[in-house]
């Protein structure tokens, strides 16, 4: 509809106790979107009648003086005394069809006169203020107006106006950002709106009316105006999303939320352009009822409608269900605007039934010996696969006291799987009777409870398989000395064939022998020595030769069964002791004697082994150019006594051993005698010239005079 503002006049009359509206009137006529007539009048008695050609449902009126309000039965009423005249009030009149404002001035009463001192001086500080002469009021505009433009939107009236004065208007709106939207006659104070306003983007200006002079000086002001969009219905509500998704346990009681789904309209929230109503359009499918569900048309709360009973996931033609949902704004009218989304509701399952296996009885065999699945136990679960509902967990409730058996759940197919874990022994029992229950992940509901066919029994029936031996003890462990003559006995090898309802014989044989130093009697089973056993044998690992026998039966087909043999060598003193290192070098003109140390070595063991002692060789005249002193259990220090030429020397010594008996090793090592200079060890040329010690010895003798101790570098 159109909208208009016309000015009338009304007398409010002074009472001490109250304001009391008075001789109030206007009448004036719109288009109505059906073509009727609107109405805000005023008539002698302080009523606001409004007349929007539908029954004037849902009015409401605002007015822009806070000093008056229009009561529930449509009177104009002033909250205080009234005493000013010229004063300008607008009510603005709204329904679901019209829109209207009106504009009110107002003729304040004479002031009593006062009755006391204080009321005196009171009035006369009242009556020294200066009366603001530039009066401004709220004005309105709708949003969306169509041209033509500019629209008068109200006016601005200055007591004080004379013919050199003129309107101004600034602020945001006017002379800033947006720019133009409003303008002023300044020579009437008319203001006018330029172009169509959107509430969603500025909803509310306040801009500064003045006067100034001829010459641009302020007169009067600025004072403020303020400017209100007007909220029409031109945005539809839109959901957050198009597609919403809920649950809803199975067997809910009715009445039960599902979901909520809100939407958003951007008109104003004050007025019911913002008001959403939601409805329900259609249900997919619509069995077992259209109506299984329903939303609360003013929160959006999606709640059931079917009985429990009925909300049965088993029973239900499906699991999911399509609700088409829209949102109407004006409160839900028929003028109203509307936007939809989908929402999809799944029935989510309880755990209302216990497994069932298929059989009350299963069977399988296997071999004995061996392990794995032996069957696989098949249930039924008319719950939703893939869930803590459906999903089976199995337990062996008797006939497994060895723990040979476990049982788990096929992930795929829910199936249980019975596990051979430990091998089955056909001569101790050839029937295992299994008891198996199945239950659920979740707990079952209260009124359901596992019943007889939750349980099954499984039958294993183990196979006779022929075994082979087994050898006892295992491993063998003899302890014998090492050198002992070939042909001695080490050992007699036992082995039993576990098939004690079978009688067979057994064979036993060499497996594995590194050495090549055993030989066993294939019906006895004993083992003697075929070469001599040697303590220090590359294949005697921690004074231990290892071996390994077979036995073999003569089932059918024959079955083998591994031993294994472990002789400890105890040693003896057949290891001669060797010296430590063969090369040592010293120089030939050490200032200091030169000594170097040598130890000594043996492959024996305690106490075949150090002490050791090292002495020189028994060669003439050895002890006047060498000594050798003990420094431990295994070395020993041999010092030279004289210099010597550069050459290469060799050395004997004798190194024996702590064995009973003990053994000696008469042996040289080379000794070098190099030049040494600035730390640096020349022995390049010694290497070509090798002299024997009795040669050594008869220059030492010649040159006894000369002689010096000099120091020796290792």
């Amino acid at each position: 509809t159109g909208h208009r503002t016309q000015s009338i006049h009304f007398h409010c009359v002074h009472n001490p106790s109250q304001s009391i509206i008075a001789a109030l009137s206007f009448l004036f006529m719109i288009v109505c979107v059906c073509v009727c007539t609107c109405l805000i009048s005023f008539p002698c008695a302080p009523a606001v009648l409004f007349d929007d050609c539908a029954g004037n449902e849902g009015v409401t009126f605002e007015v822009s003086n806070p000093d008056f309000l229009v009561n529930k039965d449509r009177t104009l009423v002033a909250q205080r005394d009234i005493t000013e005249s010229e004063a300008v009030l607008f009510i603005h009149g709204l329904s679901a069809h019209a829109d209207d404002m009106a504009q009110v001035d107002i003729s304040g009463a004479p002031i009593r006169p006062p009755h006391t001192l204080r009321e005196m001086q009171g009035l006369n500080q009242v009556s020294s203020r200066t009366k603001r002469s530039l009066l401004v009021p709220p004005m309105f505009v709708p949003e969306n107006q169509r041209p033509p433009f500019p629209r008068i939107i109200g006016k601005v009236i200055s007591a004080n106006m004379r013919e050199d004065h003129t309107f101004r208007l600034t602020g945001k709106g006017a002379d800033e950002d947006p720019k133009g939207v409003f303008s002023i006659n300044k020579y009437t104070g008319e203001v006018a709106v330029s172009r169509p306003l959107d509430r969603e983007v500025i909803p509310f200006y306040r801009l500064q009316v003045s006067t100034i002079d001829m010459g641009g000086r302020l007169v009067e002001g600025p004072v403020d105006l303020e400017v209100s969009v007007i909220d029409q219905n031109d945005n539809r509500p839109i959901f957050k999303e198009q597609r919403y998704a809920g649950e809803v346990l199975e067997g809910s009681p009715t009445g039960t939320t599902v979901m909520t789904m809100t939407a958003a309209d951007a008109d104003d929230p004050n007025t019911d352009n913002a008001v959403l109503r939601y409805n329900i359009l259609r249900q997919s499918p619509d069995k077992p009822s259209p109506n299984m569900f329903y939303i609360d048309s003013d929160r959006g709360d999606i709640l059931t409608v079917i009985s429990p009973k009925l909300l049965d996931r088993e029973t239900l033609p499906t699991t999911t269900y399509e609700l088409e949902i829209v949102a109407k704004d004006m409160a839900g009218s028929e003028v109203g605007l509307t936007g939809t989304a989908t929402a999809t509701i799944t029935i989510t399952d309880r755990n209302d039934h216990a497994p069932e296996f298929t059989h009350s009885l299963f069977k399988a065999t296997v071999d004995e010996g061996s392990i794995g699945v032996v069957v696989n136990l098949t249930i039924d679960d008319r719950d939703d696969p893939a869930t803590g509902a459906w999903r089976a967990v199995y337990s062996i409730i008797s006939g497994d006291p060895n723990h040979s058996f476990e049982i788990n759940t096929n992930p795929d197919n829910n199936e249980g799987m019975l596990t051979v874990i430990k091998p089955l022994d056909y001569e101790s029992t050839d029937l295992n009777t299994l008891l198996i229950r199945v239950e659920n992940e979740d707990p079952l509901v209260p009124e359901v409870a596992y019943g007889p066919s939750s349980t099954a029994t499984v039958q294993v029936t183990v196979l006779d398989v022929n075994e082979g031996p087994i050898f006892y003890p295992d491993p063998m462990r003899v302890t014998k000395r090492e050198n002992l003559p070939v042909g001695s006995f080490v050992g007699m090898l036992n082995a039993t064939d576990p098939d004690n309802r079978q009688v067979q014989s057994i064979r036993f044989a060499v497996l594995k022998d590194p050495a090549g130093w055993l030989t066993v009697n294939p019906v006895k089973g004993t083992v003697n020595t075929s070469a001599t056993l040697d303590r220090e044998s590359p294949y005697v690992d921690n004074n231990q030769y290892t071996a390994l026998v077979v036995a073999t039966d003569n089932g059918s087909p024959p079955a083998t069964g591994t031993g294994t043999l472990i002789i400890t060598l105890e040693d003896e003193n057949d290891n001669a002791p060797y010296v430590h290192p063969s090369v040592v070098r010293v120089c030939e003109d050490a200032k200091d004697m030169n000594v170097f140390v040598v130890g000594g070595r043996d492959k024996d063991i305690h106490p075949n082994t150090a002490p050791f002692k090292i002495e020189l060789g028994k060669q003439l005249g050895l002890e006047k150019t060498w000594k050798a002193s003990r420094l431990n259990t295994t070395h020993s220090q041999i010092m030279l006594l004289h210099n010597l030429k550069r050459a290469n020397y060799n050395l004997p010594l004798v190194v024996t051993d702590s064995g009973v008996p003990p053994l000696s090793n008469n042996t040289e090592i080379k000794v070098q005698v190099c030049t040494c200079k600035k730390n640096r060890m020349d022995c390049s040329s010694a290497s070509s010239v090798h002299t024997n010690l009795l040669t050594l010895l008869v220059f030492v003798l010649s040159s006894l005079c000369k002689c010096s101790s000099s120091n020796m570098y290792i």
